[in-house]
């Protein structure tokens, strides 16, 4: 095989897998040593460099897969979207995906903790999309699953793996970028509603102990248990109908006459 037709080989395998193909994969195909095969795919790699080209070959997710130039983007996502509806996520959904990037392997009361909302209807939507996946269990009481980034993830933001994870800051850009603009997040107003037909209808504070971090309880949006209504001495306040009678008597009455000071 000649270094041209080796390089037409390699370029039609990559263009026809569907995840992307590793160096040993496309080294058993063609039936050749790893050295010679990966100078053949720097060269193929290098042609599709020029501006004259609108596809590009690029290393992602440990293998090698064809991507639209970034100079073409919105020219692809306007016939995309003509086609197919694209992939819309809630901004809930974004900020708890971003917590899993960077915190992996995390449990969903380490996810709760950090955002500090019920988060179970979001990771299970992330999981349908299969943008993130389970990860074993994590050896403390309970057992709790544990959850990281999908090769899904990888493919979909352009990262060839989690160590080209950008800055907190310039995630939200490249979701943004991955997903088409603001039209790739859903709007934040039912926050989770028709996320999951399990999840409530709302992201709500969290409440359940069960889902919190051992020892420590979650308390309700304004952050203070509710109490119920306490009289100036301090002792729940609970009036029989009788003196409430005789209350109403006293305040229609008016305030009794006061004595003159200095009279006895």
């Amino acid at each position: 095989m000649t270094p041209d037709e080796l390089k037409g080989a390699l370029e039609a395998m990559i263009y026809a897998a569907d995840e992307p193909a590793t160096l040993e994969q496309l080294a058993d195909a063609a039936g050749l040593e790893k050295t010679k095969v990966r100078a053949a795919l720097d060269e193929l790699v290098a042609s599709y460099a020029s501006d004259a080209r609108g596809v590009e070959i690029r290393a992602v997710a440990g293998g090698y897969k064809f991507y639209t130039k970034p100079q073409h983007h919105e020219a692809v996502r306007k016939f995309i979207r003509s086609l197919r509806p694209p992939l819309r996520l809630t901004m809930p959904a974004l900020e708890t995906l971003a917590v899993i990037s960077y915190k992996q392997p995390a449990t969903l009361p380490e996810i709760q903790e950090i955002r500090g909302v019920n988060c179970a209807g979001v990771v299970k939507t992330l999981l349908e999309k299969r943008l993130i996946t389970t990860a074993g269990r994590k050896t403390v009481i309970g057992r709790p699953i544990l959850y990281r980034t999908s090769k899904e993830f990888l493919m979909r933001f352009g990262l060839a793996d989690l160590d080209e994870l950008p800055s907190l800051k310039e995630f939200e850009q490249l979701a943004r970028a991955a997903l088409g603009t603001d039209e790739g997040i859903a709007p934040a107003e039912p926050e989770g509603a028709g996320e999951t037909a399990g999840a409530s209808a709302s992201e709500t504070a969290v409440q359940p102990e069960a889902e919190s971090a051992p020892g420590k309880r979650f308390r309700g949006a304004e952050g203070a248990s509710r109490k119920p209504f306490r009289d100036a001495e301090g002792a729940p306040e609970t009036i029989s109908s009788a003196a409430a009678d005789e209350k109403t008597r006293a305040a229609a009455a008016g305030p009794e006459p006061r004595a003159p000071k200095g009279t006895a």
